[in-house]
């Protein structure tokens, strides 16, 4: 398993980590299988969008702020209960399929890591699995 860490400088936005985890499927050794991304935080998540234009993950941030607003009826005591909703919403994990050592993406798409109760230090990490003959 490949790991990485990512310092986020907003409370909510996304970070395009394509890169890296190309590095890792690179790394591996792994020309044919399957590339895992998983986000160990319930305040964090990652998807797989547009990266041809930036505006694109700053509407989608917009619009989920505007859905699940940072303040609001919420119980829970450390006052992050948005994050949480919109980390489950997004979810904590992508596939991507390899082929010849590269992720499999359609043109426009990019992974990004979603912030969503920063800034802070995070973790991402990677798991290439070997396609079964």
């Amino acid at each position: 398993m490949f790991k990485f860490s990512i310092s986020t400088i907003e409370q909510t936005g996304l970070s395009d980590i394509t890169r890296q985890v190309q590095e890792a499927v690179s790394k591996s050794g792994i020309n044919d299988g399957i590339c895992y991304v998983f986000v160990p935080h319930t305040t964090a998540a990652v998807t797989i969008n547009e990266n041809a234009d930036p505006d694109v993950g700053d509407d989608m941030i917009m619009e989920l702020n505007k859905i699940i607003p940072f303040s609001d009826s919420y119980k829970h005591m450390e006052g992050n209960s948005a994050a949480h909703i919109k980390a489950t919403l997004t979810g904590s994990s992508e596939m991507i399929l390899v082929e010849n050592g590269k992720l499999q993406l359609g043109t426009w798409q990019g992974i990004y890591f979603c912030e969503y109760d920063g800034p802070r230090r995070r973790q991402v990490w990677v798991q290439v699995l070997s396609k079964q003959l």
